[in-house]
């Protein structure tokens, strides 16, 4: 994005009517100006290609652990990786690798209204949730000797070394939500406190690269600037610290004309200014904002942030770079 500076602005900016006097300003100016760009530039990237050689290096390595279980030979797997690694939106200190392992052999299904849904015979294999769970944490420890913590509720981690970073592996199996007119595929995880969660991993990939599209490859960039925002406000006690998935969906919900901007200032300042206007208030009826999923509304009361979480980051953010 290439920086402009007009010299009405600076006039404004220094609150001088006289041209000379403005230009005897301008390379202060222009410094502050472009070193917030370049810094804002510069956070906008993707991990280092070291660590993604990492976050690379893990995925392959708890593919071969899977493959090499014997006792997966009878079930039907498909591996993939989810979340910010794979949606290219992570930052380096949110690095860490999401990986699904779905057990397609059991489909689990729910209807919106009763009668929506004719199921098949129901499943009487070995592959139930405790099943799945247990073989893949044998894989796992397998491969990764005194590496895998299973005291999470939901997925299984494998811990960091100098060659590989942190990962979560989650096992889960196929799932459909039946509706009159369509129907909603995702994935159905069942946590060992014995609650379970649905996620649409597919549907947030190719939202999240539909609207990189329409954005000129921007949206990325600009979910990565919040992220590493907020990564550096809860760093120095600026602001207290968020998940990193609220950030990516905060930018989301960004009109696409905000990631158009000509710097990548005015882009942040766009997209802080429709946070904060838009997130007012109580939860409308209407119009609310959505998960990059675009399945699940993204604020209600379980969730793990509020609409004030949203608007308070917008103003402390705008306040952390000074805006006017």
């Amino acid at each position: 994005m290439e920086m402009i500076i007009d010299l009405t602005m600076l006039k404004k900016y220094f609150h001088v009517q006289h041209t000379s006097t403005a230009i005897l300003n301008i390379g202060i100016f222009r410094a502050k100006i472009m070193n917030l760009e370049n810094k804002l530039s510069g956070w906008t990237n993707p991990s280092s290609e070291t660590e993604q050689e990492k976050q690379d290096r893990t995925e392959r390595m708890i593919r071969q652990a899977i493959d090499s279980h014997e006792p997966f030979n009878n079930c039907s797997l498909k591996v993939f990786a989810k979340g910010s690694y794979a949606n290219n939106t992570n930052v380096r200190s949110d690095s860490d690798v999401d990986i699904a392992v779905e057990c397609t052999d059991v489909l689990y299904w729910e209807e919106a209204e009763p009668g929506t849904y004719k199921p098949g015979n129901p499943y009487d294999g070995v592959w139930t949730p405790a099943k799945l769970r247990a073989e893949l944490v044998a894989a796992l420890k397998f491969k990764f000797p005194n590496q895998v913590d299973t005291s999470g509720t939901t997925a299984i981690q494998i811990n960091s070394n100098s060659s590989r970073i942190d990962a979560d592996v989650v096992p889960c199996f196929s799932y459909e939500y039946q509706m009159k007119y369509e129907t909603r595929r995702g994935t159905k995880i069942f946590k060992t406190d014995y609650s379970n969660i649905v996620n649409y991993p597919v549907q947030q990939l190719e939202n999240g690269i539909a609207k990189n599209k329409r954005t000129g490859y921007a949206y990325k960039k600009g979910a990565r600037l919040l992220k590493r925002i907020e990564n550096a406000m809860a760093e120095d006690g600026t602001f207290r610290e968020l998940p990193s998935y609220f950030m990516e969906c905060l930018a989301y919900n960004c009109p696409d004309n905000v990631f158009t901007q000509s710097t990548w200032t005015e882009c942040l300042r766009g997209m802080l200014i429709y946070i904060w206007d838009n997130l007012q208030g109580d939860e409308p009826s209407s119009n609310r904002w959505l998960e990059v999923n675009k399945y699940f509304f993204l604020f209600h009361s379980n969730q793990k942030w509020t609409r004030e979480d949203g608007r308070e980051f917008a103003k402390a953010a705008w306040n952390y770079f000074g805006f006017k």
